[in-house]
């Protein structure tokens, strides 16, 4: 790492010089990221000639192709192979447009800093370690009206930890538990520096709303889980919200009959059937919860991300048909058949105990009252889930549906089209978002 900072100290002094030449800032935004983006993909090119012709004159003089290619190869050597870029965030400084260029290494990840001048000139470069930022709360978040206090979910050998952010005062008050998307999460549902069930439970609490989150089986077990060679939705998801509902219904200062289960996206799907035959739950949150078989949105997601390469490559080519592959047996599993091996990731069983599912089908049947929100940025689960929500459902009066022009899958503000990069950048739930779910719940 000592060599890489030395190889910067180069540009550092050359940024400084170019600064005192300008007179105004141009404004942060898609054309310097897009241009430092092409940057970074010509140097893993190893096209250095045109990405020296990025330079301004300064740079040029500085920076000859040739020492740009021992710059690269000494960043290399010392961080291991080049392998994507993860994301992009602009700023400006005085006069200039700067955009940090998130680039995954085979040991870790650097940032690439590039400096844009108003002239889309490249006037300065860095290398950096990433900083790593930290958690924030949001502002609707007030820390006197609430406390957390630790608790354990179900019992045996699946028990989880737990929080239940519990408003202050006598109540009883109405209580949501949090069910989590795909994936290991842990009880916040973090993801990068983002932390969206902590915003939802604090922003909730603030408002006079109970809220328990917990760890997720496949984090808290994770071994055993990978052993496991039947594994269902259930198994992952609906026994330990059932659990849940069972402790909040007899924790203090709870109302037993105000019991609300909030599902996002995998969560949001399983919800109708969290709460089938169930009558301690008072109703249901959706949030960008799937209508759609979960196989067709690995494929939709799989396709979207290599779109954003601009090119279909050999490696991408080979990706996608295998995903379609795999989608296919999926689609032709039954009891009868018993595959050895993992369809996209999972047994057989998995696909087995969600085969024939349809979320809002099953919702329609439900007798609490929903709500079900989407964000219109989403790029995991799209509107067209939203809308068939809105087609099947759309008769109830006690369902209330919403979307949120701006927001994306973890229901925070982009920018622009979401790619999912944005979210190893520092963001909150919007407050929107959580002012509509405390109203709704205190509605009912």
């Amino acid at each position: 790492m000592k060599k890489l900072l030395v190889l910067t100290c180069v540009f550092l002094c050359l940024t400084s010089l170019v600064a005192a030449e300008m007179e105004e800032a141009p404004p942060a935004g898609s054309t310097g990221e897009k241009l430092a983006k092409m940057f970074v993909s010509l140097l893993a090119q190893g096209d250095f000639e045109k990405a020296t012709a990025t330079f301004d004159d300064n740079m040029k003089g500085a920076v000859s192709p040739v020492s740009l290619e021992t710059i690269w190869k000494s960043l290399r050597d010392t961080l291991g192979d080049y392998q994507k870029i993860e994301a992009t965030k602009a700023e400006t400084s005085q006069q200039f447009r700067i955009v940090f260029v998130t680039c995954q290494f085979q040991k870790q990840r650097v940032d690439v800093k590039v400096v844009i001048d108003k002239a889309d000139k490249i006037a300065g470069l860095f290398f950096v370690p990433v900083q790593v930022a930290q958690y924030s709360p949001p502002s609707y978040v007030k820390a006197t009206l609430f406390q957390d206090s630790d608790v354990t979910v179900g019992t045996g050998e699946w028990i989880l930890p737990g929080t239940v952010s519990m408003p202050v005062g006598k109540g009883p008050f109405p209580a949501v538990i949090l069910v989590h998307g795909s994936g290991p999460n842990d009880k916040d549902e973090s993801i990068g520096v983002n932390k969206p069930f902590r915003d939802l439970a604090w922003g909730l609490a603030s408002r006079g709303v109970a809220v328990l989150r917990y760890e997720k089986r496949t984090r808290k077990y994770a071994a055993k889980i990978v052993d496991m060679k039947e594994l269902t939705v259930r198994d992952e998801t609906i026994i330990d919200a059932l659990e849940a509902v069972s402790l909040l219904k007899k924790t203090e200062r709870i109302d037993p009959g105000k019991i609300f289960v909030l599902g996002h996206s995998l969560g949001g799907m399983l919800a109708p059937r969290i709460a089938v035959g169930n009558t301690n739950i008072a109703g249901l949150v959706i949030l960008a919860g799937a209508a759609r078989p979960l196989e067709d949105l690995i494929l939709e997601q799989t396709l979207f991300q290599v779109s954003l390469s601009g090119e279909l490559t050999l490696d991408n080519k080979k990706k996608v048909d295998e995903i379609r592959c795999e989608v296919e047996a999926v689609k032709k599993l039954s009891k009868e058949s018993s595959p050895t091996c993992l369809l996209l990731g999972t047994p057989g069983s998995y696909w087995l105990d969600l085969k024939g599912y349809n979320p809002a089908g099953v919702a329609k049947t439900l007798k609490q009252p929903m709500l079900i929100l989407q964000g219109e940025r989403d790029c995991q689960v799209r509107m067209d889930d939203f809308n068939e929500w809105r087609k099947v459902l759309s008769s109830r009066t006690d369902v209330m549906l919403k979307s949120y022009p701006t927001l994306n899958h973890l229901f925070m503000e982009v920018q622009g089209q979401s790619t999912g990069a944005e979210y190893q950048q520092a963001s909150n739930v919007a407050e929107l978002v959580i002012s509509d779910i405390a109203e709704w719940i205190k509605k009912y």
